[in-house]
Parts: structure tokens; C-alpha cells; sequence
């Protein structure tokens, strides 16, 4: 198994690849992982790798250019997934470590970080994975979560294999997309909404985005917040009648 970090912050990840039996796995060659950094892949002087979202609003995205380009200068395995690290994904589970362990040969994870990536970098990815319903500052320690899960499901990494027999979001809906410069990037151009200037309407936009991304996504979410909003309402219409 071949893994391809993408990663803004490679040194963070050399303690971890060298210790217990992940680190042992490594050095027997039962899995290799290469780190790869995106700003090594930027063409401006200060090696940029972020910008301001389009549209407005705090923090800062990645730019799709250098992440496109990292991955694009990595070796293609006939079974590759590549996995964006991303709150938005479905969460890491047992089943999941074992299809990635059964179907793939190749695993190229990217790390966002920031306020996380241009969506037109999703066109690079087959698969959005998540370590649970929280935030973290990057995508660097779920991505040691997923090299952990599944390496040491990899035939030679645990002495005994049948003790692996024996195992058994703050408005509660996803994200909307988000974008930075440029505006049009290898023809996928940013929702000319975003580029109005018209807040009124690039909020609302925004909301109805994160509806259909929630709905489509993760349809537990949207369940769990069309209930609370429900009983909100109940529960003032209650008020109002008293």
C-alpha cells in the first residue's frame, strides 16, 4: 500500500510514521507513505498557497493551483482513491478501513487547512473522509488516523491476525462551497454570485447550498436540524398563544 500525503506541515508526521508498530510496519516495507508539500509547487516568490474566499467572509482558503499541482506530479497505481481530508466527508469506521485495504493500492490524501480548500479542488478527489462531527486545525491528524487504521489491517503488521477477527457543525448543517482566485480554473468557474458584490443575495445562495449538500451528504444531519427547527417553531407559536 502506498500512501501520498499532501501536507502544508511533512514534519509533523515523522514521529508518528516511525513509532509503534505503524513505524516497524514502514520499515518492513508492508506500506510506504511519502509526504508531499503544495507550497513546494507554487510560482510566485513568497510561495503562496492561500487566499481570501470570493464572496466575502473569515479566513482564508487554499488555492486549487499548487494542490492540483502535487498531486498531478505523483505516480498513478492503477487502484488509487484520492481522499480529501475534510469535516464534510463520511466518518472513518472499520468498514471504510477495510474497503480502502481491499480495493486500493494507492491512497493519496490531501490535508486542508485554513478555512479550508477552493471546491474546485473536489474535482481532484473521489473521496471526502472525516474524523467526526468537530474541527480541527488541518487535515493532518485525521490523515494519521486513516494511515493508522489502515496499515494496521495490512497483512504482517499485527502478529496475530485473529486478534483482528476479535475487534468488533455549529448550525448543524454542512458547508457551502467556497472559492478563491482565480476565477476560472481549467474552465471551472467560480458561481457568478459570488462575484456580484450582492451579500443578500450570495447569503442566501449560501444557505440554500448547504441545504443540498446536507440533504445529499449527510441526510442524518439534515433530519436532526429539520426536527430542532420544528420544535423551535412549535415552541414560539406556543409562546405567542399563552
Amino acid at each position: 500500500m502506498r500512501f501520498d500525503i499532501v501536507t502544508l506541515f511533512p514534519d509533523c508526521f515523522h514521529s508518528v510514521l516511525s513509532s509503534g508498530l505503524l513505524g516497524k510496519a514502514l520499515a518492513k516495507q508492508i506500506a510506504q507513505v511519502h509526504l508531499v508539500n503544495p507550497r513546494d509547487f507554487t510560482t510566485d516568490k513568497h510561495r503562496k498557497v492561500d487566499d481570501e474566499p470570493y464572496g466575502g467572509g473569515v479566513g482564508m482558503l487554499m488555492k486549487p493551483e499548487p494542490i492540483f499541482a502535487a498531486v498531478e506530479s505523483l505516480p498513478i497505481l492503477p487502484r488509487r482513491e484520492v481522499i480529501l481530508m475534510s469535516p464534510q466527508g463520511q466518518t472513518i469506521n472499520q468498514p471504510l478501513l477495510r474497503e480502502l485495504v481491499t480495493n486500493y493500492d494507492q491512497l493519496i490524501v490531501i490535508c486542508g487547512h485554513y478555512e479550508g480548500v477552493d471546491d474546485r479542488v473536489l474535482n481532484l478527489v473521489t473521496r471526502e473522509v472525516s474524523l467526526g462531527d468537530f474541527i480541527l486545525t488541518g487535515g493532518e491528524i485525521p490523515s494519521m488516523a486513516l494511515i493508522n487504521g489502515v496499515v494496521r489491517l495490512l497483512p504482517g503488521t499485527v502478529g496475530k491476525v485473529e486478534s483482528l477477527k476479535a475487534e468488533s457543525f455549529e448550525e448543524g448543517l454542512l458547508d457551502f462551497p467556497q472559492y478563491t482566485r482565480p476565477a476560472d480554473f481549467r474552465g471551472w468557474k467560480v458561481p457568478d454570485v459570488l462575484l456580484s458584490g450582492n451579500h443578500a443575495e450570495i447569503a442566501k445562495w449560501r444557505f440554500q447550498q448547504q441545504i443540498q449538500r446536507t440533504a445529499s451528504r449527510r441526510p442524518d444531519l439534515l433530519s436532526k436540524w429539520q426536527e430542532e427547527r420544528e420544535e423551535g417553531t412549535g415552541s414560539r407559536e406556543q409562546g405567542r398563544n399563552e
